[in-house]
């Protein structure tokens, strides 16, 4: 399996394994300039180029975290691909005018907030700018008018949505091309395997990347929880056929045999969580072993 993958027709190539940042700062490991510049370098010399924001990641201080490397490291922009989301006011003292936490799709505010990703990331472009959360007032002529107005100025190259259901991306897509829908998915949440989201994805030839591909770490951190249980008896079976290789390459493996060509998106900040990413890239699972970590998660065979 490539370590690169074109996600649509007419749309970016990005590393099949997407590096995600949202715990790179305040959220997480309160990551510092030198670190995250080194974190950079260290996922682009091993395959991992595309790198997943939003605007509200710690606050609202991620990006700015990770626009400060490339500022010392301008040369790495070239190197890699910038996904951000918008769409999403927080409560926080970094955005005192948000009264309520809601959301926000209008054309104004989608303009604005990606003119302020970009001063943030240090950076002329991005490559890619999702609608974070769907919200009950969107109206897609005027996130159209957005993007359209955004791709025109060359501030941002490609569109795609986050969270949206069948319908809302297909009433967005009617109006604006979308290159992915990224959603939840893992062996823990299986809706977008059989409420349409992933079939959609096949149909019109684009490539869904996954949020939290690992189940946000339960996998790992709840034993004795039966499911989970399981899903890891089922899974070390395989680990006995495929050789020397952790659990979570198992579970990523089996979201990237799934034909809709899945980018999983890793939540982590460790550069040996990506490599090990990567080695999951070279497991060929068969169809049995699919349907056998299926039927541990479901706990029933299909029917």
């Amino acid at each position: 399996m490539k370590k690169r993958i074109k996600i649509a027709a007419n749309g970016p190539t990005l590393s099949r394994i997407i590096f995600g940042t949202m715990k790179w700062g305040e959220w997480g490991w309160k990551l510092r300039t030198r670190a995250i510049t080194q974190l950079i370098e260290e996922s682009i010399e091993a395959g991992v180029t595309t790198f997943d924001h939003a605007d509200i990641y710690g606050h609202y201080t991620t990006e700015s975290d990770f626009g400060k490397a490339l500022k010392v490291r301008p040369d790495l922009r070239k190197k890699m691909e910038i996904i951000t989301k918008c769409g999403i006011n927080l409560v926080t003292p970094n955005r005192p005018q948000h009264k309520i936490k809601s959301y926000s799709t209008s054309k104004e505010h989608i303009i604005k907030s990606a003119e302020n990703s970009l001063k943030a990331l240090n950076t002329d472009y991005i490559d890619m700018l999702l609608i974070h959360r769907p919200s009950p007032l969107m109206h897609p002529d005027e996130i159209a008018e957005a993007f359209t107005q955004l791709r025109a100025q060359g501030k941002v190259k490609y569109f795609g949505v986050s969270n949206f259901s069948v319908s809302q991306f297909e009433m967005l897509q009617s109006r604006i091309t979308l290159m992915t829908n990224q959603v939840e998915g893992s062996i823990l949440h299986l809706p977008p395997f059989f409420d349409g989201t992933f079939d959609q994805c096949i149909k019109k030839r684009i490539s869904p990347m996954v949020w939290s591909p690992l189940g946000g770490g339960n996998l790992f951190t709840v034993s004795g929880e039966i499911r989970t249980e399981r899903i890891k008896k089922a899974a070390n079976v395989i680990r006995e056929r495929v050789g020397d290789i952790g659990l979570d390459q198992i579970y990523l493996a089996w979201l990237l045999k799934h034909p809709a060509k899945i980018l999983p998106v890793l939540g982590t900040a460790r550069i040996d969580r990506v490599k090990d990413a990567i080695s999951a890239l070279k497991i060929e699972m068969t169809d049995e072993e699919w349907f056998t970590l299926l039927e541990a998660s479901t706990g029933k065979e299909v029917a």
